[in-house]
């Protein structure tokens, strides 16, 4: 079994519309979206939930109003703003609640409880295209990175207990925490850039991290013919860098129309971009053999 991470340095390069052709394209896999924060490979997959599961992590803090003395000390100690006082007894913003746990180290009267935080929701879904692990981090909830690496391991589980060949990841764009989470045991990364400015610094950098952590990394160039003489700047670039350009795929506004319809781009249409796609996954699967 072969792990491939699709990223991107940033958003709106065509990562995940891409890992939506790969999932059409590839056999015997099972998918993963890790752009936990916002995910979105489920609006092209349709994917059919077989359940919902709460993801917990952390802890927040809770009053227990019949112990609360009101004394106080935990609004003084808190330095997140989130431990107050109410007419009588205290009470936690769970907003603000960042579960350090100092408000119930040092209350007197033992009123505060550490509950685990209910964080967001992970799903095991079916699509027509394979199964798909993904998952959904509440509005302002931290540890994303945790909630990637939650995601991975249940794919990795699941492509076991089937059989798979594959696991394909959506990974999140930067380079940050649910990045860094989504390339644990990862055979490859194909990183999908574009021919910006943005695009080429925020590929520099995916490049630096498959050097820091020693995974082979691969390249696609999305939307090149949109400014060819910088696509050709950064075709040197990965050639200097000993990085393969594995394809690169044309402007095509037939992308955007199967994107409209949910079905990914080749899938719906064999024009240029589609043409391109599949040649780039017929060189990954070779180069990442299993």
């Amino acid at each position: 079994m072969k792990e491939i991470v699709v990223l991107s340095g940033k958003g709106g390069t065509g990562k995940t519309t891409f890992l939506g052709a790969l999932a059409f394209l590839a056999e015997n896999k099972v998918l993963a979206d890790c752009d936990v924060d916002a995910a979105d490979l489920h609006l092209l997959l349709a994917p059919r939930p077989r359940g919902e599961n709460e993801f917990r992590s952390g802890v927040k803090a809770r009053v227990i109003p019949d112990q609360c003395s009101g004394c106080g000390m935990c609004e003084e100690l808190c330095q997140f703003d989130a431990a107050k006082m109410g007419d009588e007894v205290a009470f936690i913003d769970p907003l603000a609640c960042e579960g350090c746990g100092v408000c119930a180290h040092f209350c007197p009267e033992d009123a505060i409880a550490l509950d685990e935080n209910h964080c967001g929701t992970w799903f095991i879904s079916d699509t027509d295209y394979g199964p798909l692990v993904h998952a959904q981090l509440f509005a302002g909830e931290e540890n994303s990175g945790k909630l990637v690496s939650f995601v991975k391991t249940k794919a990795r589980e699941l492509a076991e207990e089937i059989g798979a060949d594959y696991v394909l990841v959506d990974g999140a764009p930067g380079i940050g925490c649910p990045v860094i989470a989504s390339l644990s045991n990862t055979d490859a990364i194909l990183a999908v850039t574009e021919p910006t400015q943005s695009g080429w610094h925020d590929l520099e950098r995916v490049l630096d991290l498959a050097v820091h952590f020693k995974i082979q990394a691969f390249v696609c160039l999305n939307k090149w013919d949109l400014n060819p003489e910088m696509a050709a700047e950064l075709e040197a670039s990965c050639k200097k860098r000993n990085v393969e350009l594995l394809g690169r795929i044309p402007f095509d506004p037939s992308v955007v129309t199967s994107q409209l319809n949910g079905v990914p781009v080749v899938g719906h249409d064999e024009g240029p971009a589609a043409a391109a796609i599949r040649e780039v996954w017929e060189k990954l699967r070779t180069r990442v053999a299993v």
